[in-house]
């Protein structure tokens, strides 16, 4: 008689974990939908108990919608695109499919469950949040539990052992408090929390079955999942860079001070020039007249054109494309410096402007004002500066890291982009020309100092990043790399070059001149 194998024993874990979840789940689902008076008493016992518990206590409230909103499908939906952009960027489609496929059950699970059951809400006596739709199971948990879940899987192969462990019991404990949180806001009864549990249990399971059998039809060998992740193998590629993060100890503090320094001046910088323009008189470079032609030349059709590009520069447009970049670069380049020089651009444009236009508090000009009133006050332009500093950003790094003719193509972003918006700030009447130059001050300045203190480039100009290969020799390559004009080189081919023999500085800066003048070759350049 055949011995069970390890494969059986693992497939047979899963089927029964499947199975567990689902049946709780349907029975549940049942007592829930014939209204089981004895889980009704219970639900609304506790929901009660809890809502007199916290509604007393404003700040309470506030740290339980902190954590709720961790499990929401925004959040869960981004956090599983980056990482489906990375793993693709990096060839990895089996585990970038994994992802898509099972944030997809917690999308169509959720609605579709909610209108099978239809179940109220629940009623309690001092409401401190609200929900929309049926109430079995909660969206909140469920979704979390398949995202977060099925992200741990995938990247768990980059941890060690004890990191492992480590993610496991931190993710189960955010998950936990998660669905704690929806009891405690009242929006949410307890079985709708352990439903949506089961449920996550039984999607994700099912899909990690489904996984694992790929694996074996395909001669891998059945892993571990919670042990060693779904793609053992994968563990390179699933590790966010393949060097340190930039200094450590003392380098940390030191490159933060410095970032600090940059910071303050650039303040010092936006703030001054604010204080010179209100000595400059009201139509200072057109302050006055060009806002005016502008309000007098609006037509509907100009409107709809203003609406769109001024969007284009608006908080969620540009941490948008910043994100995707910055998962891009990360996935490409395995390099922490340059997603440390977008993250550091981003937020620090937003730290200035916000304190810029807090101290200063300009006045919008004095025509109507398409977008109405504003929180912030006009000068400098938070929709021009965060424009400026993200292209401008991207080209400093895309155009270093590249030999080909198209890398100069990531000028056009960065000069269109910024004057297509500040034109339709002038068009809406949000801003005065001088605003802008507060804008350009702000963004030359900030992405200036975070490119000397971080520097992205760092690898490229050192010859051991996709900027800069060397043969086996120590020599420039040949013509077997052409095609490093048109992509940063893959994982393994990366991992090749750099477990060939290192060349010494000198060689390097001997090469480096004929690197440079050999065409289809990446730049050296800085």
């Amino acid at each position: 008689m055949t011995q069970p194998t390890s494969t059986d024993a693992a497939r047979l874990r899963h089927i029964v974990a499947v199975s567990v979840a689902g049946l709780l789940f349907g029975l549940l689902a049942l007592l829930v939908r014939v209204g089981w008076t004895p889980l009704e008493n219970v639900d609304t016992s506790v929901a009660h108990w809890f809502n007199d518990l916290v509604a007393p206590n404003p700040d309470v409230v506030r740290a339980l919608n902190a954590v709720t909103r961790l499990g929401s499908w925004g959040l869960m939906l981004w956090l599983v695109a980056l990482a489906v952009i990375v793993l693709a960027s990096r060839r990895q489609a089996r585990l970038a499919a994994f992802l898509v496929v099972s944030a997809m059950g917690a999308a169509i699970l959720d609605p579709g469950l909610k209108a099978l059951i239809g179940r109220l809400r629940p009623e309690v006596p001092s409401p401190v949040a609200f929900g929309e739709g049926s109430s079995f199971p909660s969206g909140h948990t469920l979704n979390s539990f398949i995202c977060y879940g099925a992200l741990v899987l995938v990247f768990l192969p980059a941890l060690s052992p004890r990191g492992r462990r480590v993610l496991i019991g931190a993710v189960a404990t955010l998950l936990g408090l998660i669905g704690l949180t929806r009891v405690m806001l009242g929006v949410h009864y307890v079985s709708d929390v352990v439903g949506a549990w089961c449920v996550g249990v039984a999607w994700l399971g099912l899909t990690v079955f489904a996984f694992e059998l790929y694996r074996s039809r395909h001669g891998q060998p059945v892993s571990e999942p919670l042990a060693e992740g779904l793609e053992p193998e994968a563990a390179a590629d699933v590790s966010p860079t393949g060097d340190a993060p930039p200094g450590r100890g003392d380098g940390i503090l030191r490159l933060a001070a410095l970032v600090l320094v940059g910071l303050v001046l650039t303040f010092g910088l936006v703030v001054g020039w604010g204080e010179l323009i209100k000595l400059g008189g009201d139509n200072l470079l057109g302050d006055r007249t060009i806002p005016q032609w502008f309000a007098d030349h609006r037509t509907p059709g100009w409107d709809d054109v203003s609406f769109f590009w001024s969007q284009a520069g608006n908080t969620h447009a540009i941490m948008a494309v910043g994100l995707i970049s910055g998962a891009l670069a990360l996935g490409l380049i395995r390099r922490w410096r340059p997603v440390l020089f977008l993250v550091t651009v981003m937020f620090g444009e937003l730290a200035l402007f916000l304190g810029a236009s807090a101290i200063l508090g300009r006045d919008r000009p004095a025509v109507t004002q398409l977008d109405g009133k504003l929180p912030t006050s006009a000068y400098p332009s938070g929709h021009i500066a965060a424009t400026l500093c993200l292209y401008a950003a991207l080209a400093l790094l895309i155009i270093p890291r590249f030999r080909a003719w198209w890398r100069w193509l990531a000028l056009v972003p960065a000069v269109l982009m910024p004057v297509l918006v500040m034109l339709s700030r002038f068009y809406r009447g949000m801003h005065h020309p001088t605003d802008a130059v507060g804008s350009l001050l702000l963004a030359a300045a900030w992405v200036g100092v975070c490119y000397l203190v971080i520097r992205p480039n760092h690898d490229v100009e050192r010859g051991t990043g996709v900027g800069g290969h060397l043969t086996e020799r120590g020599e420039p390559g040949g013509a077997d790399d052409e095609r490093d004009d048109q992509q940063p080189r893959t994982h393994a081919e990366h991992a090749t070059v750099q477990a060939k023999p290192r060349v010494e500085s000198h060689a390097l800066e001997r090469s480096s001149d004929g690197v440079l003048a050999t065409p289809g070759h990446l730049d050296n350049r800085g």
